[in-house]
């Protein structure tokens, strides 16, 4: 799995971040960063969803970075809910962008590191955005900056963010979501369909 990939510290506005690194298979054709779920309940770069999302993206020529934000494994700071971890998040990207160039961004994150993706996107450019069973209703996500064409995938079943407060959250903007059906909040069981989903969509 991914966890044989190397690990590397990126300068954070706090102190280092442990980040995750998944080189492009082939020509490298662009730059994600995927941001993990709620540390407070476990949550960190090595977890399935996210992983299964570096793996697909990696395929497709995206040279990833997972980054461990503030507090989480062997990154310093501490947690902050949601608001330093996006300057966590920018300083992955510039860090990104320095070693592989200005290449087309992808931010992506799973759960609070969808919260934490889209209130990334609101403060810098990006060519796509990502949110896989995003915590809508835990977290205010920035509805009016989220672009029209974010892919937003999320479990017919989520036992964590209920689907149709996806739903409502979506609704107002006209913003498709896939829905997995039967899928739970982690995608058990789905993540080879989950993975070949972002394939088709990017």
């Amino acid at each position: 799995m991914l966890k044989t990939h190397p690990v590397i510290s990126v300068s954070g506005p706090v102190g280092a971040l442990e980040t995750l690194y998944i080189a492009a298979h082939g020509e490298t054709r662009g730059i994600a960063v995927i941001c993990h779920p709620n540390p407070t309940q476990g949550g960190t770069n090595t977890n399935k969803v996210v992983q299964t999302a570096a793996k697909a993206l990696s395929q497709l020529g995206y040279a990833c970075y997972c980054p461990n934000l503030r507090g989480v494994g062997n990154s310093e700071g501490q947690h902050d809910h949601g608001v330093g971890e996006v300057d966590d998040a920018i300083a992955v990207v510039e860090h990104a962008r320095r070693e592989q160039g200005d290449l087309p961004l992808a931010l992506a994150g799973f759960s609070f590191g969808g919260f934490v993706a889209a209130r990334t996107r609101a403060r810098i450019e990006a060519d796509k955005l990502l949110l896989m069973g995003v915590a809508v209703g835990k977290y205010a996500i920035p509805t009016p900056e989220v672009p029209a064409n974010t892919l937003v995938v999320h479990g017919e079943e989520d036992e964590v963010i209920p689907l149709s407060a996806v739903l409502d959250w979506a609704r107002p903007q006209g913003l498709p979501v896939t829905v997995f059906p039967g899928a739970g909040h982690f995608f058990h069981g789905k993540l080879v369909a989950l993975a070949q989903w972002i394939q088709r969509c990017l």
